[in-house]
C-alpha cells in the first residue's frame, strides 16, 4: 500500500509519528523563517500538520536554532526540535548554532533549503557556486558541524535519511545536530511512499552497560585510591543519573566537583559536593583535584576550563578514569576508559567496588570557600555609590530565586561568576551553554527553557554585548506570551575579554565602549529598546532597586527586563586555576614581556609534572 505525497509532506508526516519512550513526540515543533527554498513546499506541508507538529516563527535563523537546542538541553535530550530556513543566508545563519549543538552533544534537526536538484534554473537566487565542483552548495558549510549530513536530491531518499537522522538524534553517544539539506524543487516532487513508512515508532534511549574488563580495571584502580575525586559532567544530567551520583558518592565517600554542564548534579549544600571545578572553580574543588590520586570523570568531555588546561591535576601518580557513553571522550588524555551510560556505569561500578570507602576531605575546606566568597554577593551598604559588581548582582538574583528557578547564561563575564557563586539546588536548575560559549544564546535559550518547562521560573543573565548581538527573540517571547526574566548587566562593552586582554599584558583596546575610538559616546537605552519589542523593562540604579525589580518581575505576565549598570573590572579573586592563553613571544611592551615570562613559567611547570 502506498500514499502519494510530496517529499516535504512525507518528511513532516514521518517526523510527526516519531515518539520518545514517554509517549511524547520526539520532534516537539518546528522553528521556521520562510523564504524561497522552503516556503512553497515545506511551508505548505508544515501548515498541514500544525495540530501535531506546531510551527513557530523566529526572527533570526541562528537564534531560533539556539532556542531549539536549549529546549532539547533542558529536557535532557529526550525531545528535540526541527529548524528550517531558506537557501543562502538563511541557511548559513544556522551554521553557528549547528556548531553549538555539535560541541554540546545536543540534538536538533536542521532543514535548510538547497539548490535545484535538476539544476535547470542554475544559478538560482542566493546560490553559492563552486567553480570546480558542481555538487557544492552553501549548505556544505554544515558538514563539519553536523553529526549526520545528507542532501535530499530525490523524494525516496527520505526513506533512508529520516530514520538515520532519528537514530543519530536519539543515540546517547552520537547525539548532535542533523542537517538534511533539502533541494527546493525536490520538496515539491511527489512520490508513492509506502504507508508502512509512516507507522508510529517509539525511540528508546539506549543505556550501554560497561564492558566487564573495563569495569574490573576501573574498580581495581579506585580500590587502591586514597584521594579519589569525581568530576560530574553534563552526561550525568542526560542520563537522569543525578540520584545515582548521590548514591554512588555517598556509598564510597568520594567527593564530587562539577563542570559547567554538570552543575546542579548534586545540591550545592550536599556535604560531598565541593563545588565548581577548574578555571572558574572553587578553591575547595580545585585543591582536592590537585591532590587526587584518581580522577573519575563521569559524563564529561574534559574541556580545558574543567582541567585548567591540564594543569589542575598535579599529583604525579594520579590516574584518570573516564566513564562516558562516547568512546572518543572516554579515551581522552590516556584515561582508563569505562564506556557506559552514566547511570548504568555507576550502578555496575558501585557493585564491583563493594564496601570500598575513601576518606573524604575535611569539611572545613568547603566552609572556608563559602566564608571567602559569600561576602562578595552581599548587598552593599545603602550609602555605597560605587557601581555594583557582577557578584552583587548574582547575590540579588539568588535571594530572589525560588526552588523552581532556572538560571541560564552562555557567554561573557557571568558564566565564570555563576559557576563559582550560584547555589544550585535541584537538578537542571542551572542551564549554562559553555561548550561553545556562544553570545546570542541567552534570550532565545531562556525562552525555550520556559517552553520546555512552563512551570519553572526562568531567569536569564546577559551582558550588554550579548544583548546587542542577538535580542530579536525577545519580541518572539512577547508575541508567544512566554514569561521570562532577563537581567542585563551593562558594563559598556566586553568586560570579560577586556580583563583577559589586560591579564595577558595587553593595553585596553577595542573591548570597552568607553575606551574605544568613537565619534559619539555610547548611550544605549536598553530599557527603551526592550519596551519597543513589547517587554516590560525597568532600570535599576543599584542593588536595592534590582531586588525591588526582581520582586516586581514575579507578577509580570510577559517578558520582564531589568537593566543595571555594573563595574567591568572586578571578578571573584578566590578560586580559579591557570588557563593557557598564548601570549605574544615578541613585543615592545614591558607588560606583554612580563606576561610572556609568566606564561612560559606556567607551561614549564605544567609540562614537568
Amino acid at each position: 500500500m502506498t500514499i502519494r505525497l510530496t517529499a516535504a509532506q512525507a518528511m513532516v508526516r514521518y517526523l510527526a509519528n516519531q515518539t520518545n519512550e514517554d509517549g511524547d513526540p520526539f520532534i516537539a515543533g518546528c522553528w521556521a523563517i520562510f523564504g524561497h527554498g522552503n516556503v512553497a513546499a515545506l511551508g505548505e506541508a508544515l501548515h498541514g500538520v500544525q495540530e501535531r507538529l506546531p510551527t513557530y516563527r523566529g526572527h533570526n535563523e541562528q537564534t531560533m536554532a539556539h532556542a531549539a537546542i536549549a529546549y532539547a538541553k533542558q529536557l535532557k535530550r529526550r525531545r528535540a526540535m526541527m529548524v528550517t530556513s531558506s537557501i543562502g543566508p538563511g541557511a548559513t545563519n544556522m551554521v553557528t548554532a549547528a556548531a553549538l549543538a555539535h560541541v554540546n552533544r545536543l540534538p536538533v534537526l536542521l532543514v535548510p533549503g538547497d539548490v535545484f536538484a535538476t539544476r535547470g534554473p542554475d544559478p538560482v537566487l542566493q546560490q553559492v557556486e563552486d567553480f570546480g565542483d558542481g555538487t557544492v552548495s552553501a549548505n556544505d558549510c554544515f558538514r563539519p558541524v553536523s553529526r549526520y549530513f545528507d542532501r535530499i536530491t530525490r523524494p525516496e531518499q527520505l526513506m533512508t535519511a529520516l530514520p538515520r537522522a532519528m537514530a543519530v538524534m536519539t543515540d546517547p553517544a552520537m547525539c548532535g545536530p542533523v542537517t538534511l539539506a533539502f533541494c527546493q524543487d525536490i520538496q515539491a516532487h511527489a512520490y508513492d511512499f509506502p504507508k508502512s513508512f509512516f507507522e508510529p515508532k517509539v525511540w528508546h534511549g539506549r543505556r550501554v552497560r560497561p564492558d566487564l574488563g573495563e569495569l574490573a580495571a576501573a574498580a581495581e584502580v579506585i580500590k587502591a585510591a586514597k584521594k579519589p575525586v569525581i568530576i560530574a559532567g553534563g552526561g550525568v544530567h542526560y542520563s537522569d543519573a543525578e540520584a545515582d551520583l548521590v548514591a554512588f558518592a555517598e556509598a564510597h565517600a568520594i567527593p564530587v566537583v562539577e563542570t559547567q554542564a554538570g552543575k546542579s548534579s548534586l545540591p550545592w549544600d550536599h556535604p560531598l559536593n565541593l563545588g565548581p571545578v577548574g578555571v572558574t572553580g572553587a578553591s575547595s574543588a580545585n585543591s582536592v583535584c590537585a591532590a587526587a590520586d584518581v580522577v573519575i570523570g563521569i559524563g564529561t568531555r574534559f574541556q580545558d576550563f574543567t582541567t585548567g588546561s591540564w594543569d589542575l591535576f598535579r599529583n604525579p601518580d594520579r590516574r584518570l578514569i573516564s566513564l562516558n557513553v562516547q568512546a572518543y571522550d572516554a579515551a581522552k588524555h590516556g584515561a582508563l576508559p569505562l564506556l557506559a551510560d552514566a547511570r548504568e556505569g555507576m550502578k555496575e561500578l558501585g557493585k564491583t567496588l563493594g564496601g570500598y570507602e575513601a576518606t573524604p576531605p575535611a569539611a572545613s575546606i568547603k566552609a572556608d570557600w563559602f566564608a571567602a566568597v559569600d561576602p562578595l554577593t552581599d548587598a552593599p551598604e545603602p550609602d555605597n555609590n560605587a557601581l555594583p559588581t557582577d557578584m552583587q548582582v548574582i547575590g540579588a538574583v539568588q535571594r530572589a530565586a525560588g526552588p523552581d528557578t532556572v538560571v541560564m547564561c552562555a557567554a561573557g563575564t557571568m558564566p565564570g561568576e555563576l559557576h563559582k557563586l550560584w547555589k544550585a539546588g535541584r537538578p537542571m536548575s542551572y542551564h549554562m551553554e559553555y561548550g561553545y560559549s556562544c553570545m546570542g544564546y541567552e534570550i532565545a535559550g531562556a525562552m525555550a527553557i520556559k517552553m520546555a518547562e512552563p512551570d519553572r521560573d526562568v531567569i536569564c543573565f546577559t551582558g550588554d554585548g550579548t544583548y546587542m548581538m542577538a535580542n530579536s527573540e525577545l519580541a518572539t517571547a512577547v508575541m508567544m506570551g512566554i514569561k521570562i526574566t532577563i537581567v542585563v548587566t551593562d558594563n559598556r562593552g566586553f568586560g570579560c575579554i577586556n580583563r583577559l586582554q589586560r591579564a595577558t599584558g595587553g593595553e585596553e583596546f577595542n573591548n570597552l565602549l568607553d575606551t574605544a575610538v568613537h565619534e559619539t559616546p555610547s548611550h544605549i537605552d536598553f530599557v527603551g529598546h526592550a519596551r519597543s519589542l513589547g517587554a516590560e523593562a525597568v532600570k535599576a540604579g543599584n542593588i536595592a532597586e534590582l531586588e525591588t525589580a526582581l520582586a516586581e518581575a514575579k507578577d509580570a505576565k510577559r517578558p520582564f527586563v531589568v537593566v543595571i549598570d555594573t563595574d567591568p573590572y572586578p571578578a571573584t579573586p578566590e578560586g580559579g586555576n591557570w588557563w593557557e592563553v598564548a601570549v605574544p613571544e615578541v613585543s615592545e611592551r614591558k607588560e606583554v614581556q612580563a606576561a610572556r615570562k609568566a606564561y612560559e613559567e606556567a607551561l614549564e611547570a605544567r609540562n614537568s609534572r
